[in-house]
């Protein structure tokens, strides 16, 4: 189990997770618009996948969370805690900082960090947490994880994109 992190932001879930999983990207973007372009990035074969992982889970007896087809944009990102941001809820926030999210199964809880350091161009770490709740919730991950990189490199990209230059 992880017990250290450059992620200061974070150091209050490092020790009670089972995963974590961080992905970079930069782009001439603000948190609120990488956030925008990456929760809102649904090209087909993400949708698709998001099919299987419901049947999957429907086949499991998993309940799990289902990503609404809001789009978002700048402008509607909250840092509210309690706030919803597509399937997650906002746990916590600052402002061209970081934005924490969350989404609980009954399988295992996991979070969706977004830190910047709001350089030209920004660096943005997109931060995957995990705990496992029960047993089927390590076996479901282990299943999704080599389509939860692609899914995550694919909206690490949106983000960096969708907004720049506008």
């Amino acid at each position: 189990m992880p017990t250290r992190t450059d992620l200061p932001e974070l150091d209050d879930l490092v020790p009670i997770v089972d995963v974590i999983d961080v992905k970079t990207a930069r782009g001439a973007v603000s948190l609120r618009e990488f956030t925008a372009g990456a929760l809102g990035h649904g090209p087909l074969w993400i949708k698709a996948l998001f099919g299987v992982r419901i049947l999957l889970a429907w086949a499991l007896r998993l309940e799990t969370a289902v990503p609404d087809s809001f789009r978002l944009r700048p402008e509607t990102v909250s840092f509210t805690p309690g706030d919803p941001a597509s399937f997650f809820t906002v746990v916590r926030g600052e402002e061209d900082h970081y934005l924490l999210l969350k989404v609980s199964d009954n399988h295992l809880v996991a979070w969706l960090a977004i830190i910047t350091d709001n350089g030209q161009p920004a660096e943005f770490r997109v931060v995957t947490l995990v705990k496992y709740l029960r047993p089927v919730g390590r076996f479901y991950y282990n299943l999704i994880r080599p389509f939860h990189h692609l899914v995550l490199l694919s909206m690490c990209r949106a983000g960096e994109t969708s907004f720049a230059g506008r």
